[in-house]
């Protein structure tokens, strides 16, 4: 069947009139024609005959056979390590499919062609980037000869309509209790910062949480590759990095975004996520009157999130570990924890408050753990957040803006 495929693409490569605009409809036309003819002399049925169609289109006008994957909405991660190895997520799942593309030459134009579409260079001298396609999805590409077995593409996916926080509590991901307490947590501008493993879920908690900001407000949000979706604001300014050009000049980062986001008059500021230097500019930005931002990084633990952070500041300013420790103590309110389980369900594993810094340390005060129930098992984890008994420390943020929160936490 491959070989029939690289062969009609060869006839209906032949027989497009260069010398007009070929439209999409036109292109349709050969290909109809073309299988047709080729229908005459192999029988296939009606529905090989729409699959095989779709298939010509995709090579020669789309993705090839990152199109239908792109296309389907079930899929959250697409995984493509050389031209023959193609995995995607499905309903937590990650398994390999059968399709391939026909050669590396192939694999390597669809690459051209996203990356064209939003204005990246990716090639031999400048093997990697990271991008957003047209509908959001974020994508990220290193050619050889970083990556051994050929062009790696891994594009994460994200739906249409924003996942809401009804919809994480109908998950087991969190409790109706706790998604009540973080949305007045937001309102009342505690500045959260949201952690956890690769695929826990950090942008999709961080969108929940930016739509509880009040509408009012004016945000600014800052990522590598948008894929924010915030929906509730509308003053909302979204800033986006840009890569170096080919001349190494151009780039800006998220620490020119963030310096230069202050300058906008926010009222939060919301930060996709943070992996370097510009961690100290997120802090001090915290620290200076815009309570109430929100920002995710890459940690296992909360403890282990402090620790990064203090790593992030390192990498770029001249200042005791004491003067960090207290920075971080000062302008985070609330660290979040997400977690990806063994059954590949995500959930919330822990909230806890930043109380203070003494005697060198950064004081946590644990308010909810995620604990396994005792007829829990490999399959299928269960379990939720169990309040520890400590209640908040830091309660004046609730008392400024006049939310009650009683005895909650």
């Amino acid at each position: 069947m491959v070989e029939d495929i690289n062969n009609l693409k060869n006839i209906v490569r032949d027989r497009i009139d260069l010398t007009r605009d070929p439209t999409d409809e036109y292109i349709k036309d050969i290909i109809d024609k073309v299988i047709k003819e080729y229908s005459n002399k192999k029988y296939i049925s009606v529905t090989k005959r729409y699959e095989l169609g779709d298939k010509l289109f995709n090579s020669i006008r789309r993705l090839d056979v990152l199109q239908p994957l792109l296309e389907d909405k079930t899929i959250t991660e697409i995984m493509i390590n050389g031209k023959d190895n193609i995995f995607i997520e499905q309903n937590g799942r990650i398994v390999k499919i059968d399709s391939s593309f026909e050669s590396i030459t192939k694999l390597e134009d669809v690459i051209q062609q996203v990356v064209a579409k939003v204005n990246r260079i990716v090639n031999e001298a400048s093997p990697i980037v990271d991008a957003r396609l047209e509908d959001g999805s974020r994508i990220n590409i290193v050619l050889p000869p970083i990556a051994l077995n050929g062009p790696i593409v891994t594009i994460r996916k994200f739906p249409d309509k924003p996942i809401t926080i009804e919809q994480l509590v109908k998950w087991n991901s969190l409790t109706d209790e706790i998604a009540e307490i973080l949305e007045k947590m937001v309102r009342a501008k505690y500045n959260i910062f949201i952690c956890g493993g690769t695929g826990s879920g950090k942008t999709t908690f961080l969108n929940v949480l930016s739509n509880f900001i009040p509408r009012d407000e004016r945000i600014i949000t800052i990522e590598d590759s948008a894929e924010l979706q915030i929906r509730s604001v509308d003053n909302l300014v979204s800033l986006e990095t840009r890569n170096e050009n080919v001349e190494g000049k151009g780039q800006i980062s998220i620490r020119d975004l963030i310096k230069s986001s202050l300058r906008m008059r926010p009222d939060r500021i919301v930060v996709g996520e943070v992996r370097g230097a510009e961690a100290l500019d997120m802090l001090q930005a915290m620290n200076t009157g815009h309570d109430g931002s929100l920002s995710t990084g890459h940690a296992n633990s909360t403890k282990d999130m402090l620790s990064r952070l203090e790593t992030m500041i390192l990498t770029g300013a001249n200042m005791p570990l004491e003067a960090i420790r207290q920075q971080i103590a000062s302008a985070v309110d609330i660290m979040v924890h997400l977690g990806r389980l063994r059954d590949k369900s995500r959930r919330v594993l822990e909230i806890v408050e930043i109380d203070k810094y003494e005697k060198g340390n950064i004081i946590l005060n644990p308010l909810y753990e995620f604990q396994e129930s005792d007829n829990t098992d490999h399959d299928k984890v269960q379990g939720e957040l169990i309040q520890t008994g400590n209640k908040l420390i830091h309660r004046n943020k609730f008392n400024m803006a006049g939310i009650d929160i009683g005895e909650e936490i």
